[in-house]
């Protein structure tokens, strides 16, 4: 897929967000309530971009498979994070990337986290290799940008709520824009 631009973004999300990838919210509900959620944290614009845009590459394997695949781990984290190199910085891309490391990790470091993750969060878990081992975690925590997946994991789990009101798709468009490679 060769979208370029912002507008492109948003149009994906216009035509694949009503989806569900395993949850009982859609794509879009999702991805907004992730970026009011680190808006309301008071995160910084580039780690508010990564929280709307950290599911991307599910709305690829939805594209493709017209319809979600709840069984196999297609790496969305990667998929996504190496879309959207395009147009954003690494500070943007990196924990859209390790997302699902640092769900890994919680699950590994924290005792009652995986008890409060969602059923379908639950069940992506096991394809996505499980809780970290000790080593993993290390290495894990080594990595630039860490923090920031863990924060954006925490978001992630939180921005599940069925009918919760916060701002449009297009609200986010400037906020996308001025965190973008092509930014003046």
């Amino acid at each position: 897929m060769n979208t370029t631009t912002i507008d492109d973004i948003i149009g994906m999300y216009r035509t694949w967000g009503e989806e569900r990838y395993d949850e009982e919210v859609t794509q879009v509900a999702h991805a907004l309530q992730c970026a009011a959620l680190a808006r309301t944290e008071g995160a910084e614009d580039h780690l508010i971009a990564a929280a709307l845009l950290h599911d991307i590459g599910h709305l690829f394997e939805i594209e493709r498979a017209n319809g979600p695949d709840h069984r196999t781990d297609l790496r969305h984290e990667s998929a996504g994070a190496e879309f959207l190199t395009q147009l954003f910085p690494e500070a943007v891309t990196s924990p859209v990337r390790l997302h699902v490391s640092a769900k890994r990790y919680l699950t590994a470091t924290e005792p009652d986290y995986r008890s409060r993750l969602s059923e379908g969060s639950q069940r992506s878990l096991r394809a996505q290799g499980g809780p970290m081992t000790p080593e993993e975690c290390a290495q894990f925590l080594a990595i630039d940008g860490s923090s920031d997946a863990i924060r954006l994991r925490r978001w992630d789990d939180h921005g599940k709520v069925v009918g919760l009101d916060v701002p449009a798709l297009e609200t986010w468009a400037p906020l996308l824009q001025r965190v973008s490679v092509t930014a003046d």
